[in-house]
Parts: structure tokens; sequence; C-alpha cells
């Protein structure tokens, strides 16, 4: 690869330096030596091409290496809208470029290779960032499709969108295991920015949290059980990551994986299913009913006068009255309530006998 772009930049200079020499030639002027000056042109053209071949050679493979990796990882969408940027750029570039031949025809050439390359990129680039709109528009085309137009929209079936905190939280890299979770993973790539950010933070406490949520994705990402998605797909329009995930969630008909309070309220209310890590750890602890008895350590005096509070080793909290006496002790209580908040489950009781 390398040496036929060294061949096309050898070519290139050899062309050009014949046409430079013959547009500076005088007739009449060194006639004897037309010859001898035209083949020193074509030989410096041909040595500034082979130069220029090398490096800007090795340059062109390292970008094209680079670029494959990206393309592997675009969507097909993105990437139909990418080669129909650069078609766009490249036909521009061929009508500009065009008129010049009327002038010279190294002068064309010089120019045509200058605008593909710069609009080319730019079609490429516009169209990605112009993405949605594009397909917003091929949406409103009536069109015959072969399925019902409400499909259109990207199905991720029964996928499973994460958000930061569930990510950071890391019971679901547990849960996962298990198999009790259905369908694929998925990371949108904004989730996984705010993600990086927070592991970037100056903050010590940040950044251990957002370092431990790549950690945790990586631990999924290495169980063959499961199978974790890295999602292309942004909208530019929204500054919040929350606001993000319920969009992209309906559009997908995806539902959102979290334990963020807020966000499983604000999707609710969008219609979004959404499955909260705190809901099920809280329907998994132990059932306890009024009546029954149990031993529970106190380690702290509670709000109201002769209060004892503990906790059981589900974290669940027990406030047991008449117990403020007995802290730093483990006693036997009485269940009198069992009162379910949206913070958890709080068991209330008094002391035995």
């Amino acid at each position: 690869m390398l040496q036929l772009i060294r061949l096309v930049f050898v070519v290139s200079g050899a062309v050009g330096a014949y046409e430079l020499a013959n547009a500076g030639y005088t007739p009449g002027l060194f006639s004897h030596y037309k010859i001898f000056v035209l083949i020193l042109y074509v030989i410096l053209g041909v040595s500034i091409g082979y130069v220029l071949g090398g490096v800007i050679g090795r340059r062109l493979l390292v970008t094209l290496n680079w670029l494959e990796n990206k393309v592997q990882k675009l969507p097909t969408t993105d990437l139909l809208l990418a080669l129909f940027g650069l078609l766009a750029g490249l036909v521009l570039a061929w009508v500009i470029s065009y008129p010049f031949g009327l002038i010279s025809s190294y002068l064309q050439f010089s120019i045509a290779i200058f605008a593909f390359v710069v609009l080319g990129y730019l079609g490429v680039r516009i169209s990605l960032k112009k993405g949605d709109d594009l397909q917003t528009f091929m949406h409103a085309i009536p069109l015959p499709r072969p399925h019902d137009s409400k499909s259109s929209k990207l199905d991720l079936g029964k996928a499973k969108l994460l958000d930061t905190s569930v990510i950071i939280d890391g019971r679901i890299a547990d849960v996962a295991k298990t198999g009790f979770v259905e369908g694929s993973l998925t990371v949108p790539r904004f989730v996984l920015r705010e993600l990086q950010m927070i592991a970037d933070s100056e903050d010590s406490l940040k950044r251990n949290r957002g370092r431990r949520g790549l950690d945790i994705l990586k631990s999924l990402q290495n169980e063959p059980k499961l199978h974790l998605d890295i999602l292309e797909r942004d909208y530019p329009d929204l500054a919040d990551v929350d606001a993000k995930l319920v969009r992209l969630a309906s559009e997908t008909k995806s539902s959102i994986l979290t334990n963020d309070y807020n966000l499983n309220k604000v999707a609710d209310l969008q219609g979004v299913q959404v499955l909260n890590l705190n809901e099920l750890a809280n329907s998994l602890k132990p059932v306890v009913l009024p009546g029954e008895e149990m031993l529970v350590g106190l380690i702290r005096e509670g709000k109201e006068f002769g209060q004892g509070v503990g906790y059981l080793d589900d974290g669940t909290m027990v406030v047991v009255d008449g117990g403020r006496i007995h802290v730093g002790e483990e006693v036997e209580i009485l269940v009198t309530s069992v009162l379910q908040t949206p913070a958890g489950r709080m068991i209330f009781g008094r002391m035995k006998g």
C-alpha cells in the first residue's frame, strides 16, 4: 500500500514538473537545451514526489488503520450516513474543480485532490452531526415499506439500558451473573462518558466511585454468560444524561435499569419501563410479620425517648421501644409493625416481656 501511494506521488510530481517546465519555457531561449531542462525538471519532480510519498504515505496508513477501527465500531445507520456525506462531498469537489480544467489540467488535478480531501471529510462530519435530522427527513418521505412504519425506530428488543448510578452501585454484576436478567445489557455512549468524567474528577470520593463503575463494566464485559453492548447514539439537544436515557429508552422500546429514585419517577411519567435495583433488593428481604420474635443487636439510641435502634443483616432498620438501656447488647424483641417506605423497610418492635 505504501509503494502504491508513493507511485502516485512520483507520477504526479513528474507530470507537474513537466507542465511547469513547459509553462515557463520561452521559444528561442535555450532552445537547444529544452530537452535537458525538461529532463531536469522531471527528475526533480520525481525526487520530490518520492520523498513526499513516503512521508505522507506512512501518515496516511496510520490514519486509515485508525479509520478502519472506528468504522468497525460504528452502527450501520451512522456508517450509511457517513458514506452518503462522503459521496456528496466528492460530487461537490468535482463540480468545483471542473472549471479549472479549462485553464490547466495540472491545476485541475491539484485543486481536485485538495477539494476531494477537504469536502469529503466535511461531508462525513456534517452527515454524522446531522444524522438525526437526516433520519427524520428520510422517514418523512412516503416510500413503500415492507413493514409497519411504527417499527422504523431502532428496536433493541429486551435490552436493558444501564444508567450511571446502577453501574457504580455494582450489585448489577452479581444479579446479572445469576442469569435472572434476560436479554442484553446496553450502556449508551453518553452514560460511559459521564462515568469517565466521574472517574477523572478531582474529588477523591467521586474518582473512586467512577473507577469502581468502570471496573464493574469490565467485569460484565468479561462474563461469558452476559452480552454487554455499547450503543453509539446521542442527543446533542439534551444536556441532562437522565433525559437522554429516557428518550433513548422510549425510542428503542427498552427498559432502564437503575437505582435512582428520581429517574424512576420521571421515566414512569413518560411511560418507560424501569427496573429499580433497590426495589428488587427490598422484595428479596425476608418477610417479617407482627407478632414474630427475633434477635437484634442495638447499636444506638433512637429519636424518641427510650428507643434503641439496630439493623438486620440485610440492612433493615429495627426500632425497639424500651431498648435504649440495652444499646450495645443483642436482645430478643417482639415485632409490633412493619413500615414499607420508598427508601426501604422499617421494623418496629418492643422488648419481649
